[in-house]
């Protein structure tokens, strides 16, 4: 099935506004077998219009984001309406739901919010619990060339519940009416392996299969995702083999971030972690705790960014200090070490690097830094690493490396 964006919203194109929702709409769409062939992104105003006239002849599913507010500029349902020549009309159950959504704030609804609450004739309202934007489904006719329609509001909280709850169960029906089989789209993440190795290694494994399914590579924060469509049964057992020959690099078959899996893997366990930190500043307590649940296993993050705060806080040694240096495996340990003492928690991470472009040297240089993980009972472990790379990105590497070292030692691979 052809399917095409229309983004809306002049916002968009002058650069208030990133889109973040074509990527989200294509991963949906993905899980379905499909893909999206053709994106365009129009002002507000007739530029709708004519963008529907270009779409419609060729496309089966049209999906039109945004425009769908209260005020002037917003006209996606009056231009749809138009296009289509189908009367708008106001739906008295939407401005109830609306007046109630807007009271329930404690503002007062406005006599422009009724626009909200106009439906083309024919056309199915899609609920919106997170907006006064309704969407609306209008199904394929003569009039839409047999394209099914779908308005849905710009805001992705908005867009993707909508489109998640309601309009994927309606693409799913359309493709079983055109007894069209719906593949199995098997999204699996791997950290501590680089793109090219994981690939080159994952056409080894499965040479002899290759041609039976298609396979493709997104790299996002923390490893590799793989990408597996095909045949349900194919796809299954090729994931199976993947899985079982990167073991130690698997994170999820569910799209859960890095931190995430650490947050389940220590809840599961009923046990705590503390971080001490360098020269990530913060970063790697703050991924830990971006993780709904966190409060029940994360104890503090000990900013010690000057030697001093390392020797005062966390008891590293002044002479370690100035023999080995900041950066070093012996303060590093030392750090994951007073960390775990003075926290109580039962793990401890630690780092300490050169994150540039300034203070390299020719035996560290600058990306070098030192990650230390203890815990009780097993020896501290401390890994030299060298990021070359901006200071931003250095950061991230750093802390999700420190995050996937933690995930091994929780799981019992180091």
């Amino acid at each position: 099935m052809n399917v095409e964006v229309i983004n809306t919203g002049s916002e968009l194109l002058i650069g208030q506004v990133v889109n973040t929702n074509i990527g989200l709409l294509g991963h949906e769409l993905l899980s379905l077998g499909l893909t999206i062939n053709r994106q365009i992104t129009v002002p507000d105003g007739k530029g709708i219009k004519d963008a529907i006239g270009e779409s419609i002849g060729r496309s089966d599913i049209i999906l039109i984001t945004g425009g769908l507010g209260p005020t002037e500029d917003d006209l996606t349902r009056e231009m749809v309406s138009e296009y289509l020549g189908a009367k708008l009309s106001e739906d008295q159950s939407l401005v109830d739901a609306i007046r109630n959504r807007i009271e329930s704030n404690g503002s007062t609804m406005r006599d422009i919010n009724r626009k909200q609450a106009m439906v083309p004739s024919g056309a199915v309202v899609l609920k919106n619990e997170n907006g006064t934007a309704p969407g609306l489904y209008i199904k394929p006719s003569d009039r839409t060339e047999g394209a099914h329609i779908y308005l849905l509001p710009g805001p992705p909280r908005e867009l993707m519940p909508i489109f998640q709850d309601q309009v994927v169960p309606l693409i799913k029906n359309a493709l079983i009416e055109r007894e069209i089989v719906i593949p199995l789209c098997v999204n699996t993440f791997f950290s501590g392996l680089g793109e090219s190795e994981l690939a080159s290694r994952i056409n080894q494994l499965l040479s002899d299969e290759r041609d039976t399914f298609d396979l493709g590579y997104c790299i996002k924060p923390g490893g590799v995702v793989v990408r597996c469509i095909g045949d349900p049964a194919i796809v299954s057992s090729v994931s199976e083999k993947i899985r079982n020959e990167f073991s130690e690099n698997y994170i999820s078959n569910d799209h859960s971030s890095l931190p995430a899996v650490v947050v389940e893997e220590l809840m599961k366990r009923n046990k705590s972690v503390s971080i001490a930190e360098s020269c990530t500043g913060g970063a790697i307590a703050s991924l830990i705790t971006d993780i709904s649940g966190s409060s029940n296993v994360f104890s503090v993050g000990f900013i010690t960014y000057a030697n001093s705060a390392k020797n005062e806080i966390l008891g590293v040694d002044n002479n370690d200090l100035n023999n080995f240096g900041a950066v070093s495996e012996p303060v590093v340990k030392a750090m994951a070490e007073g960390c775990l003492k003075r926290s109580g928690s039962n793990y401890a991470v630690a780092v300490s690097g050169i994150a540039g472009p300034t203070g390299g040297t020719e035996e560290k240089p600058v990306g070098t830094v030192f990650i230390g993980i203890a815990n009780h009972g097993e020896p501290t472990l401390v890994h030299r690493y060298c990021f070359r790379a901006e200071r931003l990105i250095f950061k991230e590497k750093v802390s999700m490396t420190a995050i996937n070292l933690l995930r091994k030692r929780i799981i019992g691979a180091l």
